[in-house]
């Protein structure tokens, strides 16, 4: 279902310039200066309305969070919900994850978020996946070894072409969860669509992949 376009959008987004990112390329291996600090840089790719970012950027204070969502119409709901909590430590950028090696250096981010992808359900559609090799091995460039990719979905198939797809490039998998929401797991915060999910009392699937050491990769 398309987006319904926002209104006042472009002003709407000017006024969360101070959290807003309009040129990441500028930044490539220099996000320290972005934030100020050298703390941990972590990614959000497809961010949505904010939910989970703002979540983890009020949990994390000591951590640098970046959310990266292309629907501008989308992105900016998550930047005024960043605003209106005050916080210093989340930026926002629209750009397309095809292109996250132009603005992210080698092993710049410690960790990635990857929160109810599009599945793109269709064989044909495979290379779309964000958990698709073309995108894995742009992930592994900017993560240093040992760092991880955090891996949540309501889409049964879609997981289970994560798992084939995180194993056939090395990476060390761990907390595998096929029903997140009664599995323990502590810490968990939600996206909007997990909330949604999670009412209807539709499974979560969840996994965390490590980037492997340099020298052990296929």
């Amino acid at each position: 279902m398309r987006m319904r376009k926002k209104k006042n959008c472009a002003a709407r987004m000017e006024r969360c310039s101070e959290i807003w990112v309009r040129e990441p390329e500028k930044f490539r291996g220099r996000w320290n200066e972005v934030f100020g600090n050298d703390n941990p840089i972590h990614i959000e790719i497809g961010c949505g309305k904010g939910a989970f970012v703002t979540g983890m950027a009020k949990l994390y204070p000591n951590v640098n969070f970046v959310a990266v969502e292309k629907v501008e119409d989308v992105i900016v709901m998550a930047m005024e919900k960043a605003m209106a909590a005050g916080l210093r430590n989340v930026k926002f950028t629209d750009m397309d994850a095809e292109r996250i090696e132009e603005f992210f250096e080698y092993g710049e981010a410690e960790r990635i978020y990857l929160n109810f992808s599009d599945p793109w359900k269709k064989s044909r559609q495979a290379k779309r996946r964000l958990t698709h090799k073309r995108f894995l091995d742009r992930y592994r460039r900017i993560l240093h070894p040992g760092a991880q990719i955090w891996f949540k979905t309501d889409n049964r198939q879609l997981f289970e072409f994560s798992l084939n797809s995180f194993c056939g490039e090395g990476f060390r998998l761990s907390n595998i969860s096929l029903d997140l929401h009664n599995s323990g797991f502590e810490g968990n915060v939600m996206t909007e669509y997990e909330t949604r999910f999670a009412e209807l009392g539709q499974p979560i699937y969840r996994l965390e992949a490590a980037v492997p050491p340099c020298g052990d990769i296929n």
